[in-house]
């Protein structure tokens, strides 16, 4: 069964970006007795304003429950630092978390690890980039995942964008990591609407999530593509990049340039007109919907878990 979780069911705060380092950082109130679960927040690059603000927005709702659990914030300084990752499963295992809620780098490679876990009773939920189904099997275990669908929500934004193109006109795609569930499902949305809309897709590259190696990619494309007229971008750190390569081809205004979630720059850049669109997945509360959903099987206030959808919305000039 898919339940349904909307943003209104959690009042989370903000407050400004987190360490960019990987240490675990336990959150602890005085007043709180020594029996409280202990949940460990495990994220990929704090370096990603999303996941800054995902770490900020769970340590704010521990802090209003306090008296409910404990809270471990982990992330690792590179997406593709997978070995890292694996071993924080293992060190949060070994410090008595009694549930991990991980946005997994991989969508593969942290399974094994995670199933280990939970032969030990440790709760897993994966929120963000959903673990590989068939990889879950094959452990023999189940993981719920509590995020959004992604490939509904980059079907929004390049819906959006093929509102502005005309049938035959050339587009290129800025993939994540190849090997992520959630970028398979973007790159997928994306394709979908383009599909639909007569729009080719010319280019489709992967740039890790990353702005430097996105705008280095997209400016190479645009010199063997002059004449495409978008890039959609699979993460709002990529349409960083790709804004920067298209202002240094002078095509400003020309190449239209889409991202995906929400991030604070962004934001601004589609004020700008410099972005046209994004999707907005609640990255400040992603994090609590898993800790939420961890909570209440710790509790066994359910004993099936079970995936829950979270929301993702258009985010343009207009809704900002």
């Amino acid at each position: 069964m898919r339940h349904f979780l909307f943003p209104i069911l959690f009042a989370v705060a903000v407050s400004g970006c987190s360490s960019k380092s990987d240490t675990s950082t336990a959150q602890s109130n005085s007043d709180a007795t020594d029996d409280r679960p202990k949940v460990a927040l495990m994220m990929k690059s704090l370096a990603n304003e999303f996941f800054s603000t995902m770490a900020e927005g769970a340590k704010t709702h521990q802090s209003q429950h306090a008296d409910e659990y404990e809270l471990i914030v982990n992330g690792i300084k590179d997406e593709r630092d997978l070995s890292r990752q694996v071993a924080l499963v293992d060190e949060m295992v070994a410090a008595g978390a009694d549930a991990i809620v991980i946005a997994p780098a991989d969508s593969k490679a942290l399974v094994p690890s995670l199933r280990k876990a939970i032969n030990k009773g440790v709760v897993v939920i994966n929120i963000d980039n959903q673990l590989d189904a068939e990889v879950l099997a094959s452990e023999g275990v189940t993981v719920p995942f509590v995020g959004p669908d992604n490939q509904a929500g980059a079907k929004q934004v390049g819906d959006y964008l093929a509102e502005k193109l005309t049938a035959g006109d050339k587009v290129a795609i800025l993939e994540g990591i190849r090997t992520s569930f959630n970028s398979q499902q973007r790159v997928a949305g994306f394709e979908a609407s383009m599909k639909a809309a007569g729009v080719e897709i010319v280019s489709s590259q992967s740039a890790e999530w990353e702005m430097a190696k996105a705008n280095s990619i997209a400016a190479s494309i645009l010199s063997e593509h002059p004449d495409i007229k978008a890039i959609l971008a699979a993460n709002d750190s990529m349409a960083l990049g790709a804004i920067a390569a298209v202002k240094s081809a002078g095509k400003t205004g020309d190449v239209l340039v889409v991202g995906f979630d929400n991030i604070s720059a962004v934001q601004q850049a589609i004020r700008d007109g410099k972005i046209l669109a994004t999707a907005d997945q609640y990255g400040d509360k992603l994090a609590v919907f898993g800790i939420e959903t961890a909570l209440q099987l710790i509790n066994g206030e359910t004993d099936k878990p079970s995936d829950v959808e979270t929301p993702v919305d258009l985010v343009t000039a207009e809704s900002l």
